[in-house]
């Protein structure tokens, strides 16, 4: 696997003198591996909001790039990540979502954990020589939870989640999310590299054009940031998580600080997960690479608690849910188009503007985890 130092070295220029990446840092399946290995396996990741795992034996499963993996609370009410396969062959055991009790049990050989990871029954294993039950429970994942949000990492060295995310939580802390709800998600199947997506996420260029008639063109500025993390601001005094041009359906959140205010954050907290808090609700996009060239995108949005106690909460939270998705699938539309030219043997890098700096950024944060020279 090798990118062109020169390239490398053009992308890395100030910012107005850079050029955008190469095209094999998001079509090449060698890059791909390589952020899988020393990304993916190395930084933790968003997995979903704790609520959404209310009662004891409540389970979701993921596939991320380390393979598939469950999150389950047990009885004592503790949520615990674990790798999705059993110890005796390795079949997946959970599928989806449920509840699993305090028991999990393999449809292949019917070996069974306990919610908390340990091995419970193993039939047949009594002739087993050496055969010691205690070394066979469930491999287990990191796992941290910030403001309600549950993240998990495969490795066990590195920085710990809050100081992963830097100063992330106090520049959000006015939107109290804390004390937001989980209520709305849509997943995405989309034909690009997972860096295009955040990288569209983070800057406003493209918005008077692809989002033309929806969101419209936007004005943003550069925030400073500390830790695994950067950030934008949409300058707006009202919300635009939705697409009307009236007063927004929830009012804003109460004790903003003055920054908040001023408009929506956009971020990528690394490697794969945007926050976008407006004055009045908070979505993300999450993003699961599955190949060089496809990636799962899910969008999610969060209100805070009191709200969904209105009644006429879904009403009103129907024009949030309308604008994220549409704007989340007018993004996609572009982006699979970018894909398809990035694998022309005609691509030439391009020039970055101004605008692009956080797509810069996104950038050579992943091209310093992977130790390629710039």
């Amino acid at each position: 696997m090798q990118l062109d130092p020169t390239a490398l070295a053009a992308a890395s220029a100030p910012i107005n003198q850079a050029r955008s990446m190469p095209a094999g840092f998001y079509t090449d399946p060698a890059i791909f591996e390589e952020e899988r290995r020393d990304i993916f396996l190395k930084h933790w990741f968003f997995l979903c909001r704790e609520e959404t795992l209310p009662n004891a034996g409540d389970y979701r499963t993921f596939d991320t790039p380390a393979g598939p993996i469950a999150l389950v609370r047990g009885p004592d009410g503790k949520l615990r990540c674990f790798a999705n396969y059993c110890r005796h062959r390795g079949s997946i055991m959970l599928e989806g979502s449920g509840n699993t009790g305090n028991r999990i049990m393999c449809p292949y050989h019917a070996w069974s954990y306990f919610s908390d990871g340990r091995l419970y029954g193993c039939p047949d294993m009594k002739d087993a020589e050496g055969f010691d039950r205690v070394e066979y429970g469930l491999v287990t994942l990191d796992l941290d939870i910030w403001a309600g949000f549950v993240f998990a990492r495969v490795t066990k060295d590195g920085p710990a989640l809050m100081e992963h995310l830097g100063d992330l939580p106090q520049r959000l802390a006015s939107h109290k999310p804390q004390e937001m709800r989980h209520v709305w998600t849509t997943t995405l199947d989309v034909a690009c590299n997972w860096k295009l997506i955040l990288e569209n996420a983070m800057e406003t260029y493209h918005t008077g054009i692809v989002h033309k008639t929806t969101v419209g063109a936007q004005q943003s500025r550069t925030l400073p940031t500390t830790g695994n993390w950067i950030c934008i601001q949409v300058i707006s005094g009202r919300s635009i998580a939705t697409l009307t041009d009236e007063v927004a359906p929830f009012p804003p959140i109460e004790g903003l600080d003055d920054d908040a205010r001023q408009g929506t954050y956009f971020t990528v907290a690394f490697p794969a997960m945007q926050f976008a808090v407006s004055q009045d609700a908070l979505w993300w996009l999450n993003c699961t690479p599955v190949a060089a060239d496809r990636t799962l995108l899910e969008v999610g949005g969060c209100f805070p608690a009191d709200r969904l106690d209105l009644p006429d909460f879904e009403p009103r939270a129907a024009a949030y849910y309308d604008r994220w998705e549409r704007v989340a699938k007018e993004d996609v539309g572009i982006l699979e188009k970018q894909q398809r030219a990035l694998a022309s043997a005609l691509y030439r890098p391009g020039p970055l503007s101004w605008r692009d700096d956080m797509v810069q950024a996104m950038g050579l944060w992943v091209v310093d985890r992977l130790n390629l020279p710039r």
